[in-house]
């Protein structure tokens, strides 16, 4: 019971912080997403103990473009395209709606946030939902594609293999999301970090150069992360949707 009082105290503290904070980012990672049935990449389940990641590889995907898109589709497609925003997503939009938040940074690639409702996103590993084409570089959406043949070429130029539009491995962080993301940690004076354990560089130097900027910083998270003892000021311990939904009430009640 001590527990539960004790986290309903960090809930109340956080969202006194948050409505009276000049400038509040979200920071999020795969933790995010897990409540809508996406696994992370790493760890017990995760992806990568069930798949190579070679195929993600970008050097392997422009000598090998077939063999890397049976995966990618599989995955990205098949699989994670059947996931829909969770109340953690929904939350954040809400929170933007009403001013609470400026902006969210995502390291996950899944689209959920824009599909939740959130405008401003800053996708610092870039998206499955366009792919781009290495011969002409144009945009394309991928629900405009049937995925048939493999690999899907460009519909535009006819020319070239379409590629996802996030990063692979070997690939160097997507513009403007890495100077957007930085200026948020520049500028913020909160940093809400939700679901992520702070191991994939650079993205995890975020939160850390937002906090050397004075921001406070609220993570939410099922397990201590990289975060936790040097960098975090308010750990709330618990699922991303209990957290911030306890956090939206609040809110909402601060705002009455």
């Amino acid at each position: 019971m001590y527990v539960d009082i004790l986290l309903d105290a960090k809930i109340k503290k956080s969202a006194e912080i948050i409505r009276h904070a000049k400038r509040v980012t979200a920071f999020t990672g795969a933790g995010i997403s897990v409540e809508s049935g996406i696994p992370p990449f790493r760890g017990a389940g995760g992806l990568w103990s069930k798949y190579n990641p070679e195929f993600l590889d970008i050097n392997f995907f422009y000598a090998q473009p077939a063999q890397s898109w049976k995966l990618i589709k599989e995955i990205f497609y098949d699989f994670f395209g059947q996931a829909r925003p969770n109340a953690a997503h929904e939350v954040l939009a809400w929170m933007e709606e009403k001013g609470f938040l400026h902006a969210v940074i995502t390291q996950n690639i899944d689209n959920l946030h824009q599909e939740a409702g959130s405008l401003v996103v800053h996708e610092y590993h870039g998206t499955s939902a366009t792919l781009v084409c290495l011969e002409c570089g144009k945009k394309t959406s991928a629900g405009d594609l049937r995925f048939d043949p493999m690999p899907p070429m460009c519909p535009h130029c006819g020319k070239g293999v379409l590629k996802p539009d996030f990063i692979f491995f070997g690939e160097g962080i997507p513009e403007p999301a890495q100077s957007n993301s930085m200026r948020e940690a520049h500028e913020s004076s909160v940093f809400l970090v939700i679901g992520t354990t702070g191991e994939i560089m650079p993205a995890s130097m975020i939160p850390q150069y937002a906090k050397r900027r004075g921001a406070t910083i609220i993570e939410v998270n099922l397990e201590p992360s990289n975060y936790t003892l040097g960098t975090t000021d308010i750990f709330l311990h618990g699922k991303a949707t209990e957290i911030l939904s306890a956090l939206r009430q609040e809110l909402s009640a601060d705002s009455v």
